[in-house]
């Protein structure tokens, strides 16, 4: 972790030092297709693992699921059109946001961070996956925003990467899927992320170029590790006279 130490008041120095010294590394693992259940319990697993030694490193999953359907908690389910009729398995999970599809050719990142090493910051926190996906696109030369109220990766009025977290005391799970190619026809059963006539696109759709999920995240372990500084704690200011 490196922290710009200029303009800190000498009084808060050992402070920032001792920060610097006790937020882990990032570990980015690559598993492979993995279906829903495992990997969720996974994640369930290293959580707790951080919360019962802080020393741990903060891990990013990377991985590609089998054919599923996720929605969060929230009791307003109308983005599941009934439920009934969807062709693959059905999660209700401890995250943020409405349903969503998961499947190949789809690239998930589930990063297990500490968020107390961070500020506890959860906005700054979605921002910062916003921003990862964004910069990862533009190496496609995929021109990839933001759209104001809505979390997510946008281009244009297509939407190719969906981001839902969940925390627990601080410690995030879940996080982004991102679509890098494949059968996008299954998002067609529900309302994505609760917007109705919503486009989903993928990597493969903008560019007409094939990207292997593997691939993708060979890229997105090697830009994690360079942005993961982006997430760390602004430093204490002086006070002003």
């Amino acid at each position: 972790m490196n922290l710009e130490l200029d303009h800190i008041s000498r009084d808060a120095l050992p402070r920032v030092r001792e920060m610097q010294k006790r937020v882990p590394p990032i570990v980015t693992r690559w598993l492979g297709r993995l279906n829903f259940a495992d990997a969720l319990e996974l994640q369930e697993k290293l959580v707790v693992q951080k919360q019962n030694d802080p020393n741990i490193a903060d891990t990013i999953l990377l991985l590609e699921h089998d054919p599923v359907y996720t929605i969060g908690r929230t009791p307003d389910q109308t983005s599941l059109r009934g439920g009934s009729h969807l062709p693959h398995p059905f999660f209700q999970i401890n995250r943020g946001g409405q349903a969503t599809y998961h499947g190949p050719g789809q690239l998930m990142g589930y990063p297990i961070i500490n968020l107390c090493n961070y500020g506890q910051d959860l906005h700054k926190y979605l921002r910062w996956i916003e921003g990862l996906l964004i910069e990862f696109l533009n190496t496609f030369e995929i021109e990839a925003q933001r759209r104001e109220g809505l979390t997510g990766v946008w281009v244009q009025e297509r939407k190719i990467a969906s981001i839902g977290v969940g925390v627990r005391h601080w410690i995030t799970m879940h996080g982004f899927a991102l679509n890098v190619g494949g059968d996008l026809s299954p998002f067609d059963q529900i309302t994505p992320c609760g917007i109705s006539n919503i486009a989903m696109t993928s990597i493969e759709k903008e560019t007409g170029q094939g990207v292997t999920v593997p691939a993708a995240a060979v890229m997105m372990e090697r830009l994690a590790g360079q942005r993961v500084g982006d997430l760390q704690m602004t430093p204490p200011q002086p006070a002003r006279l």
